[in-house]
C-alpha cells in the first residue's frame, strides 16, 4: 500500500468484508466490549430498505450476465443510474498469459550446444513442475512487473535491461529477489530472456507429466548479454555524449 502499487485493491477488498461482519460476531474472535442493543428501525426505513435491496437485486442481473459471458466487459455501466456495475483494475483480461523466462548461462562462447539455467521467481509461473503459490495480498512487486513485461514489450525498457545486469553481477539485493539463482558460486557469462505461452495443464496432463503448467516458445524475448558488452556499450554512449 506504501509503494503506491495495485496491492492497495486486496486491502480495500478486506476492508469492505470486515464492514459486513457484525460486532456480536466479531466479539466471538476479537476483544470487542458489547454494544448495548439498538430500538428497531421504523417500519418506513425498513421499508425503503426492502425497496433498495429488491432494486439493487432486479440491476445486478445484467452485471451477473456479463462476468458469466465469454465476452465479458469491465468497467462498465448497465443502467442510467450507475448503482450497479461491473469494476477491474484492467479494461480487459487477456486469455492467453505470456511469461518472460530469463536464463544464463556460464560457458564463454554461446553456440547451439549452449545449456542455459533458468532463474526463478518467487511467485510467478516458471518451472512447470512447480505449484503455483497463493502470494496474495503481499504483493510481489518484481513478478507483477515481469507479467507486464510479457505483455507489453516497451513497458519493461526502462528496467530490464538494469535488471538483467545486476543479474550478471550476482548482486544480492536482486537475487534475495528471487526464488531461486542457478549460478550460487559465481555469475553467469550471458544472460537472455525467451518469451513462453503458459497454461494449466489438464487433469490427463497432470497425472501423466507431474507438471501444473504447459509451455510453449514463441521466440526470443531479449538477446544474450555480456556485462563486458554493456559495459563497452555504455562506455561509448558516453563518449558520444
Amino acid at each position: 500500500m506504501a509503494s503506491g502499487n495495485f496491492a492497495w485493491l486486496n486491502w480495500v477488498t478486506i476492508v469492505l468484508a470486515f464492514s459486513a461482519i457484525d460486532d456480536s460476531s466479531a466479539a466471538a474472535l476479537l476483544p470487542i466490549p458489547a454494544q448495548p442493543a439498538l430500538s428497531a428501525p421504523p417500519s418506513w426505513f425498513a421499508g425503503l430498505v426492502i425497496v433498495f435491496t429488491v432494486t439493487v437485486l432486479f440491476l445486478s442481473y445484467w452485471p451477473a450476465r456479463n462476468m458469466l459471458s465469454s465476452h465479458q466487459r469491465m468497467n462498465m455501466s448497465f443502467n442510467p443510474f450507475h448503482l450497479v456495475n461491473t469494476y477491474g483494475a484492467f479494461g480487459s483480461i487477456g486469455r492467453i498469459r505470456r511469461e518472460v523466462v530469463i536464463e544464463g548461462t556460464e560457458e564463454p562462447e554461446i553456440t547451439k550446444q549452449t545449456v542455459w539455467k533458468e532463474y526463478e521467481f518467487k511467485g510467478k509461473p516458471g518451472a512447470v513442475r512447480r505449484l503455483p503459490r497463493q502470494w496474495a495480498p503481499y504483493h510481489l512487486r518484481l513478478d507483477w512487473l515481469m507479467w507486464f513485461a510479457a505483455i507489453s514489450p516497451g513497458y519493461a525498457q526502462p528496467w530490464l535491461t538494469p535488471f538483467m545486469q545486476r543479474l550478471l553481477r550476482n548482486d544480492p539485493p536482486t537475487l534475495r529477489l528471487l526464488r531461486h539463482n542457478p549460478f550460487p558460486e559465481s555469475p553467469p557469462r550471458y544472460v537472455r530472456a525467451q518469451l513462453y505461452v503458459y497454461r494449466f495443464t489438464t487433469v490427463a496432463e497432470l497425472r501423466r507429466d507431474r507438471a501444473w503448467w504447459h509451455r510453449t516458445l514463441v521466440g526470443r524475448y531479449a538477446p544474450p548479454m555480456t556485462l563486458q558488452k554493456v559495459t563497452y556499450r555504455q562506455g561509448r554512449s558516453a563518449g558520444r555524449t
